[in-house]
């Protein structure tokens, strides 16, 4: 395993261990409708940056949202990226 290899196992080790510290927060959350890891979007495209995804059914622009609704930029140094799914469910 080369090193980049191993920096990117640890780090997604690091953003799992978040993710489950910061779950059931997140999900508290007016609009949040799951938790995740996976690859920072910009413009609709993924990058190269792992981050933690938090899925919405829509988003609020933030001066809509109570103070305590915002969702953070970054958790513990990692970035949070916020998606919005719109509704699903289980069929």
């Amino acid at each position: 395993m080369s090193d980049e290899e191993k920096t990117q196992k640890l780090r997604m080790a690091r953003i799992q261990s978040i993710q489950d510290r910061y779950t059931d927060l997140l999900m508290s959350k007016p609009h949040v409708v799951g938790v995740g890891m996976g690859k920072k979007k910009r413009g609709g495209e993924d990058t190269d940056e792992m981050a933690l995804v938090v899925m919405v059914d829509q988003k609020i622009a933030r001066d809509d949202l109570d103070d305590d609704d915002v969702l953070p930029a970054h958790i513990e140094g990692v970035p949070v990226d916020v998606q919005e799914m719109g509704n699903f469910g289980a069929f």
